[in-house]
């Protein structure tokens, strides 16, 4: 085992040397096998830690490089293992996470005074990691694909709690929804239409795509990105979207079509077997004061209905609802947070403050009359909801809270499986952590694993 060690040792120094030559002011923060992680990594996942809101701690630092250690040795497992992923899924990650950091910034320009780069530098820059990630979250769930519970484990993991230490369960909904959006007539969307067919005319004429969708798409993910929507599967866009996406060839440009979000007009960038890259201009039709009070009568009617009893909410949601998410989930909203899986109960602290306020006064069973509201986009709609049950406060017990229970069990379960296999991992692996790290409890167990695996 010595002898093993000192061969990779000898290895890696050769290895930091020539990185030295090449990036003689950077600096070397740890090895993992033959793996580096590099001060300027740590600085760059520092940065998005910090972009996305949180304030500066540069303790959190230790927690960054304890997660990419643990990274390094996931993929240094995945390329025995011959565990991959295409570049069509980092391509889509690296898009979505540029968008998401675009959003947090403000706008592009300012992401790119933050970084001091330009936003195509920093893709660039993150792609390795981000396949990195990817590979590494594939082979964790690789090593925990077998991890399963039964009822008796989770009575046993019931039973470990003391009394007085089981979980407060606050006030809990059950709430089912009827969304109605109105819908414009062929008249009422002309106007746009004409809009985003004067912009792919100019297309068509010389003028540059990305330019025109900076400046005219309303798609607010994508329009200061060009347009560029990244690489895509047929699973992750609508229908109609799909459809045009996949059927153009690189270079080619769609006409006009409609979709639930609006007109667009597409460009293909590139294919790679089953992915597309595309770009794209949107338009949003407005509503008008008479498609509103359209879609009211509706609403009226359906209240009527369903207060009548003529027709069950599960049905009237499935004819009616413009929510594809509940639609056909009988129009009942699920919730999901980092202990449960998704459920219909909804803690009230985690509704809709204007959903909370309308059901907290219905008794269960009662629909409410239609409600006008703007979604997240903007978009104006009516909304008649439903109270299937409500849950008063009360201590975590298996009758009420069996699932909450069973998934903060399966949990644990799977934890203990990822913790057994670092542990053999780390005991067999050569590690070495800067020294500027010494005072991080987080790293502790690294580096002792590696020294005890050397005697």
């Amino acid at each position: 085992m010595k002898k093993i060690f000192l061969i990779a040792s000898g290895f890696i120094c050769l290895f930091l040397n020539a990185q030295a030559q090449k990036k003689n002011i950077d600096k070397v923060v740890a090895v993992l096998g033959s793996n580096i992680i590099l001060l300027s990594d740590l600085n760059q996942q520092y940065a998005q830690f910090l972009n996305s809101g949180n304030t500066d701690d540069p303790k959190v630092k230790c927690y960054i490089l304890q997660q990419m250690l643990a990274q390094k040795l996931l993929k240094q497992q995945a390329e025995i293992d011959s565990v991959m992923v295409d570049d069509g899924q980092v391509d889509e990650e690296v898009e979505k996470r540029m968008r998401y950091q675009i959003q947090r910034a403000g706008g592009q320009e300012r992401l790119e005074q933050f970084l001091n780069r330009s936003v195509l530098q920093y893709k660039d820059e993150i792609r390795p990691d981000i396949k990195e990630q990817l590979i590494s979250n594939k082979m964790q769930a690789k090593i925990t694909q077998d991890v399963s519970i039964t009822p008796l484990e989770v009575k046993k993991y019931f039973d470990g709690y003391q009394k007085d230490s089981l979980p407060d369960i606050p006030t809990e909904f059950e709430i089912g929804e009827i969304v109605m959006y109105p819908k414009l007539t062929k008249a009422e969307k002309q106007k746009y239409y004409d809009k985003i067919d004067a912009l792919r005319l100019r297309v068509k004429s010389g003028e540059d795509f990305a330019f025109l969708a900076k400046s005219y798409s309303e798609d607010p993910g994508s329009a200061a990105d060009g347009g560029d929507l990244g690489f895509f599967d047929r699973t992750r866009m609508v229908k109609e979207f799909t459809a045009w996406a996949f059927k153009l060839k690189p270079g080619e440009m769609s006409p006009v079509f409609e979709t639930e979000h609006g007109f667009h007009i597409l460009q293909v960038v590139e294919r790679r077997g089953e992915q597309v890259q595309a770009r794209h201009i949107l338009i949003r039709p407005q509503n008008t004061p008479a498609s509103l009070d359209r879609v009211k009568l509706q609403a009226d009617t359906i209240y009527k209905n369903l207060v009548g009893k003529k027709i069950p909410f599960s049905t009237a949601a499935s004819l009616y609802s413009d929510n594809k998410e509940s639609q056909y989930n009988g129009g009942m909203l699920l919730y999901a947070d980092n202990v449960t899986a998704r459920t219909t109960f909804i803690p009230a602290d985690k509704l809709d403050p204007k959903v909370f306020l309308i059901v907290d006064t219905m008794k269960v069973g009662e629909i409410s009359a239609p409600t006008l509201f703007t979604d997240q986009s903007g978009k104006d709609g009516y909304k008649i909801l439903y109270l299937k049950s409500k849950i008063p406060p009360h201590k975590g017990n298996l009758d009420q809270d069996y699932a909450k229970f069973k998934e903060k069990a399966q949990q644990e379960k799977t934890d203990k499986v990822l913790s057994e296999w670092f542990e053999k991992r780390r005991e067999n692996t050569y590690i070495r952590i800067d020294e500027d790290y010494d005072d991080c409890d987080e790293l502790k167990i690294w580096t002792a694993a590696s020294k005890s695996a050397k005697k």
